[in-house]
């Protein structure tokens, strides 16, 4: 059911809700408004664009993920994990920088992670830090803001500070595993698996070695397509609701959000928790904004949307309890609000 919401109803409900607010604000009939040819054209120029120079980032970044999939274990990333605390925390945070894995595929790995020995509050700065601070999502965002470069710095910089803040409180106040119990059924299923592994483990290690380097590149091609388009859909969906809202809502609307400092804050990081996009492509959609909404709003989307959307919640709440992702949401929107003020006034 879950996957089912995951795949097909929570689009539609995103299309369908954003379509009211724009026929609310405007006061007008959507439909003429957007086939007008004047205004079709606009949207048309502004849906291209953003895909066009948001591709390759992706690819980019499904292509690292899969090479990490293939060929880094978990266990080796166990073996290198700090045990001191303050290490372990600037560890997890600076983590990204050497395996740039997107918030898309960043759950299943720190799952892994953290029930293979690495401690939780580690995993969790990993998971918040990871798709932010690595060399991907830097490049993309010094591209999509050519004309302001220190919103690189500032994005990368924020979720290096939120990440580090978020991992020593949680290993300062959390008392047991946030991941869910696993249940007594896949645990029995488990142990009957692992009596039968050893009659099966020859064979399966003689298939793996045998397929070399051509079984390898197959495993690369097979992850880099199921991440890609995972991850395309996401970024289509995000382009065409940019596109609608450029089009549709008039200019003088949106400012009159950007012009409310509070809730210029909040409608961008709704927005990036409603569109769900990628983090290597994120930046372009946020571009789109600038001109419309200040410094402030757009760095609190760049960084919240990239570590809470609505489609990694709905991961989150499957792999942790329930409790955990409240209070990780809320930390981490405090945090992202707080900083992101912050950070415009000291610039």
């Amino acid at each position: 059911m879950q996957k089912f919401l995951y795949r097909y109803v929570t689009p539609l409900l995103g299309v369908g809700c954003l379509i009211m607010l724009a026929l609310i604000v405007t006061q007008r009939d959507l439909p003429d408004r957007l086939l007008n040819s004047a205004n079709l054209q606009t949207f048309k120029i502004i849906f291209i664009s953003v895909i066009l120079e948001a591709f390759p980032f992706i690819l980019l970044g499904v292509l690292f993920s899969a090479l990490l999939q293939v060929f880094v274990t978990d266990e080796l990333i166990r073996k290198f994990t700090p045990k001191n605390p303050i290490a372990g925390v600037l560890f997890g945070a600076l983590l990204g920088i050497i395996f740039p894995l997107c918030e898309c595929g960043m759950i299943p790995v720190v799952r892994r992670l953290i029930r293979k020995g690495m401690p939780a509050y580690i995993g969790i700065v990993y998971l918040l830090a990871g798709p932010i601070v690595n060399p991907i999502v830097y490049t993309s965002t010094f591209t999509a803001f050519r004309g302001t470069p220190e919103m690189a710095y500032s994005r990368m910089g924020l979720a290096f500070v939120i990440s580090v803040v978020v991992g020593f409180l949680l290993y300062k106040f959390m008392r047991k595993s946030p991941l869910k119990a696993t249940p007594a059924l896949h645990v029995i299923h488990h142990n009957h698996n692992h009596k039968h592994s050893h009659s099966h483990s020859h064979d399966h290690d003689h298939s793996k070695n045998g397929s070399g380097f051509r079984g390898k590149g197959a495993s690369i091609l097979s992850h880099s397509s199921d991440e890609f388009f995972e991850m395309g859909k996401y970024l289509i969906f995000g382009a065409f609701l940019t596109a609608i809202i450029q089009t549709v809502v008039d200019r003088s609307t949106l400012t009159a959000f950007a012009e409310q400092p509070f809730f210029a804050y909040l409608f961008m990081m709704a927005f990036a928790f409603i569109l769900s996009i990628c983090s290597t492509s994120d930046a372009f959609i946020a571009s789109s904004f600038n001109g419309v909404f200040d410094f402030g709003p757009l760095l609190a989307f760049l960084v919240f949307g990239a570590m809470i959307d609505f489609k990694n919640l709905l991961m989150l709440l499957s792999t942790f309890r329930v409790k955990f992702v409240i209070i990780l949401t809320l930390l981490v929107a405090v945090l992202t609000l707080v900083g992101a003020w912050v950070t415009e006034v000291l610039i």
